[in-house]
């Protein structure tokens, strides 16, 4: 058996949350304990969060064994049986999910541009970056492409910003190229927001040299010097990475001034923001950067002409920058052959929710829904058919099973009545209430409208108000046609996208479910069993096996019972908080709910 030559421990956000943080010490001081000559490393997330912590084992011959699911013991195991005594821990390796289904499939219908170092590479290493062609796009198009060779290139990709609306990057840069200005800027937004989104902040973390490069590309094709990328400061590791990066960048001369020994100079800031949720609005995030309230401002003029202190600014995404470098080494043509006719390349997708592998997926334009939901994400992890899916975060819609054959398309996503967005893909089961998940979308955008526009700032109001009361059991129909009327006033006169888009998940549960919605009010019911006015959770008793699982998981003490004796297993409604936790945990769904 070869010898163990390097140990990586996945230390993304998600790792470290799973505990891998422990796992680097303990293979760490195991490392300095034996004396062995073997290099300890870290790699940021490579998507498998369902599976964390994750450490990869690299011998001498070159072969990997990626570990997966572990813990303190575990990785000492793993140290003292594979690193020390050679013989690979088979039960440890992540070969198959928990089911038995091979975890292969998971990676299978991937296609991977955004994410092709992540959980590869050290991101705190610019050598390693270097290694797999890091920064050699931007030597190519310094060194023998002309700015608007350039932008015909990213023109013919077909890219469009993964931001959310999807203009095409090509066309955005060739507008700032035209703008006049003594003076320009691009702008890196990485300021996500969205409820369940972490593709931008895991793209950083794991691959931010990445993005620099994207950067430096857009500002060397419009004729800026000066780039911000705006973070938000809940992202501490991705902002530490993107610091060192940059100052590696800038010690290795990919940043600075006279790059690659040429005229172009290019130097990147990065402005934290407070994490207001309308700053990924462009206009409320250049006023951020500005030192001003985030606010957004009427347009046009848009930012191409006038962005940053009135200058031309170019603004795009975390994702759509990361794109850059391989679509200039590969070429336009190459990345256009993926996906649709309208919608080109690959898009990242953060899975949450009722999913078996949550986690962070890159997939080809034109896949379907159900494909990414069942091949890659593994169905439902609850055993539960998946009822619906929140696309696009609070700024999109939910899309009912009947409609997972939509394919992955901008515009055939915007025909549901979601959009796109940055890849958010929150996952729900038939134990998700729509009226609620509106009902917290809309709190969600409610609390984060900058307050600027009377429609927005009060509008969402209202519709909360009456989203509240139908989840209380307290609304009429009238109220349910209030409710309607007023997002569809709200979308339409609001300032701003936030605004704009703030009611898409109570008009798409309303087209969807409305039969929710009508059970809240005339039954006085929550099909769910969510809603705690409206529910009482019951145990039936010739189902229950007494196994004495939901009594020892409820938090409240309300069920009572003898352990055995299924027939003798009862819920206390006066203590039942509804929380729901007895249904969830039952494997014999003897728990339900009235």
């Amino acid at each position: 058996m070869a010898h163990a030559k390097k140990i990586v421990v996945g230390l993304g956000t998600c790792g470290i949350a799973a505990g891998a943080g422990t796992i680097y010490d303990t293979i760490k001081t195991k490392i300095e304990e034996t004396g062995l000559e073997v290099e300890l490393s870290i790699t940021g997330c490579n998507g498998m969060c369902h599976r964390e912590p994750l450490v990869e084992v690299y011998d001498e011959e070159g072969n990997k064994f990626l570990y997966g699911d572990l813990n303190k013991r575990k990785a000492e195991l793993i140290f003292e049986r594979h690193v020390v005594g050679g013989k690979v821990q088979e039960r440890y390796l992540v070969k198959e999910d928990r089911d038995g289904t091979p975890a292969h499939e998971f990676l299978s219908g991937q296609s991977r541009i955004v994410l092709r170092n992540a959980g590869i590479i050290n991101p705190e290493s610019i050598d390693e970056y270097l290694e797999r062609d890091g920064y050699e796009a931007l030597r190519k198009v310094l060194t023998s492409m002309t700015p608007e060779q350039v932008i015909d290139e990213v023109v013919k990709s077909g890219l469009r910003g993964r931001g959310g609306a999807g203009f095409p990057t090509g066309m955005k840069w060739k507008f700032a190229r035209a703008a006049q200005g003594d003076e320009k800027y691009v702008i890196c937004n990485a300021d996500e927001g969205d409820p369940g989104a972490f593709m931008d902040r895991s793209v950083l973390e794991g691959d931010p040299h990445a993005v620099l490069e994207g950067m430096a590309i857009a500002a060397y094709a419009i004729g800026a010097s000066v780039g911000y990328i705006y973070a938000r400061a809940e992202y501490p590791l991705a902002v530490k990475r993107l610091r060192k990066a940059i100052a590696d960048a800038e010690e290795r001369g990919f940043l600075g001034k006279n790059i690659f020994g040429t005229d172009f100079s290019f130097k990147i800031k990065i402005k934290e923001g407070a994490g207001a949720f309308v700053c990924g609005e462009e206009t409320a995030l250049m006023a951020s950067i500005e030192g001003w309230r985030g606010m957004p401002r009427p347009r046009p003029p848009y930012p191409a002409q006038k962005g940053l202190w009135g200058k031309p600014t170019n603004i795009n995404n975390v994702e759509t920058y990361a794109n850059i470098a391989w679509i200039i080494l590969n070429g336009g043509d190459k990345y256009a052959a993926i996906g649709t006719e309208r919608s080109k390349g690959t898009k990242v997708f953060a899975l949450a929710g009722k999913i078996k592998r949550g986690g962070l997926v890159e997939v080809p334009m034109g896949i379907s829904i159900k494909d990414i939901l069942e091949t890659v994400g593994g169905g439902s992890s609850t055993g539960r058919p998946i009822k619906a899916v929140q696309m696009g975060g609070p700024s999109g819609g939910c899309i009912p099973s009947e409609l997972f054959d939509t394919k992955i398309d901008y515009e055939e996503v915007n025909k549901t009545g979601a959009i796109m967005g940055s890849g958010g893909l929150v996952v729900m089961d038939e134990t998700t209430c729509m009226v609620d998940i509106a009902r917290f979308f809309l709190e969600f955008t409610r609390n984060e409208s900058c307050g600027k526009c009377t429609f927005c700032r009060i509008g969402t109001t209202r519709m909360l108000e009456l989203l509240e009361k139908i989840t209380a059991g307290e609304a009429t129909m009238d109220d349910l046609e209030k409710l309607e009327s007023l997002a569809r006033q709200v979308k339409i006169t609001s300032l701003c996208g936030l605004g704009q888009t703030a009611p898409n998940p109570v008009l798409t549960t309303l087209k969807y479910f409305r039969n929710e919605y009508e059970a809240h009010i005339l039954d006085k019911s929550c099909p769910a069993g969510v809603c705690p006015n409206l529910t009482t959770y019951k145990i039936d008793t010739k189902t229950c096996t007494g196994c004495n699982v939901c009594l020892t998981n409820c938090p409240v003490q309300a069920i009572t019972g003898e352990r055995g004796k299924g027939d003798t297993y009862v819920i206390d409604e006066s203590a039942c908080i509804r929380c729901g936790v007895c249904r969830d945990v039952c494997h014999f769904d003897a728990v339900y709910t009235e």
